[in-house]
């Protein structure tokens, strides 16, 4: 009895250790988040380490695919480390956050198991694999048009509020960018507001909560509000305040932000500048909509406007969570030999992230993407993003979106060619001689042969043919 008695102690003490020592690990995951980089707060850093976020997915909402895993291996096979999850249910096969009876019909109530569970494995896997993941709470278009004729939400479809309870219509088949939809306006003090929309923020508050009681257990989250939203401001600044608010309870570092429809006019978009310009608000930036509608230097000179804009407060990081390229639909996805460049130029543009979309309007996991992420950690080898800045005043005899340029002047330059092209490269900050390597951005890979430049002078660099190519410039040690 006494032998039995130690084992049992035994076993106890064993457990107890266990505990602790997860329990450990989780508080170290916890305390060491992605948060703006110390030194350079541009860029993030994860677990102290700065880190450049590069992604690619075939799904949006990730967290829904029969294939999560083998895409999460996929991208961080090529070295991706960043995936978006918007928060979304209408692709086929999708579960919603809700039981559903007997009768077809949701409980508002009750929490759909699929659901949540679908939500907590993808935290999981994206953690084990120190992949960063951006999710997107409210995706408009999942409450419009057929896809709000299937929602939880729509008073047809639930035991818990009629259309005249909540004001809310069972048919809206407008496009969402109308902002008719008034599940949108349901906080007090916007003009379309009225007191029967409480029910529904008192659901949407349930739903936030219950999002909050898996992701505060993570330290690889960022939190955006919105896809692409053209609802007044009051909509996601309250998410914003409520989410901050519950991080405060919970002791969680988090950082927040909204995804404004019009930052590819960023002239116009009063959303977008007041964004840019409170960072003590919005604490990084999500500028994914200048990756359509802009092509080329166009594309690259709006970037630039927008970061120099940026660059005028307290710092912090602008990411693209999403880029297209593909179907040369309407809104300007481009090819998706646009959405390379666009990937491209984001990085030497001085991004923080860089996610290519999912098909068909962007190149999603296809060879391409795969090869343009390879690239940039090839470069990594040998340069780090966040130790320069753009410098294209040091390049001369350009033709417009032929080469793009960062470095540290003197000490390491990246050039990156959209197709062949020749330009002159100012190396005149220093005499010494510079390594010259070619990564190409259609396969990843580096060239073996190298060449030796010196320094001082104007010097020619020419791209080895039109496959896209990135040319990292040393000055030798």
């Amino acid at each position: 009895m006494k032998y039995l008695h130690l084992v049992q102690a035994f076993i106890v003490v064993l457990l107890l250790c266990s505990y602790r020592i997860a329990e450990k690990k989780n508080k170290t995951a916890l305390e060491d988040p992605i948060k703006p980089y110390i030194q350079n707060p541009k860029y993030w850093q994860y677990k102290g380490k700065p880190v450049l976020l590069l992604g690619a997915s075939n799904n949006d909402n990730l967290f829904q695919s029969e294939n999560l895993e083998a895409q999460l291996d996929e991208l961080a096979s090529v070295g991706g480390n960043y995936i978006r999850n918007t928060m979304s249910c209408r692709d086929s096969g999708d579960v919603f956050p809700y039981t559903l009876n007997h009768n077809g019909l949701y409980d508002l109530d009750e929490w759909g198991e699929a659901y949540w569970s679908k939500f907590a494995k993808l935290l999981k896997l994206t953690k084990e694999r120190d992949i960063i993941v951006q999710i997107e709470i409210w995706d408009r278009f999942d409450y419009s048009q057929k896809f709000w004729e299937k929602h939880p939400f729509n008073p047809l479809n639930n035991i818990n509020y009629s259309a005249e309870d909540s004001i809310l219509n069972t048919d809206y088949p407008e496009h969402p960018s109308t902002d008719i939809q008034p599940f949108f306006h349901s906080i007090r003090g916007m003009k379309r507001y009225t007191p029967k929309l409480d029910v529904i923020r008192e659901y949407q508050e349930k739903y936030i909560d219950k999002l909050l009681s898996y992701t505060f257990n993570y330290g690889n989250v960022l939190y955006c509000m919105n896809n692409e939203t053209s609802t007044p401001v009051e909509w996601g600044n309250y998410w914003i305040d409520y989410i901050r608010a519950k991080a405060k309870e919970n002791g969680a570092e988090i950082y927040l932000t909204d995804m404004y429809d019009y930052f590819f006019k960023i002239s116009t978009c009063k959303e977008c500048q007041e964004l840019i310009a409170r960072p003590d608000y919005y604490t990084f930036m999500d500028i994914s909509q200048i990756n359509s509608r802009n092509f080329g230097q166009a594309h690259w000179d709006t970037l630039q406007t927008i970061l120099a804009m940026r660059d005028k407060y307290a710092l912090r990081p602008a990411n693209n969570t999403k880029i297209y390229g593909g179907g040369n639909f309407g809104f300007g996805t481009g090819t998706e030999d646009d959405g390379i460049e666009r990937f491209c130029r984001n990085i030497i543009g001085g991004c923080a992230s860089a996610r290519h979309h999912r098909p068909p309007a962007g190149n999603g996991l296809n060879r391409k993407a795969k090869a343009s992420i390879k690239a940039v950690r090839s470069v990594e080898k040998y340069i780090l993003f966040w130790d320069g800045t753009p410098q294209m005043n040091l390049l001369t005899n350009r033709e417009p979106n032929e080469a793009y340029i960062l470095g540290r002047p003197g000490e390491h330059y990246v050039i990156y060619f959209t197709q062949e092209g020749k330009v002159t490269l100012d190396l005149t900050a220093n005499k010494s001689l510079f390594e010259l390597k070619w990564i190409s951005v259609k396969t990843g890979n580096e060239k073996e042969k190298t060449q030796t430049i010196k320094g001082g002078k104007q010097v020619e660099i020419v791209a080895p043919d039109n496959d896209g190519w990135f040319a990292v410039i040393e000055k030798k040690s």
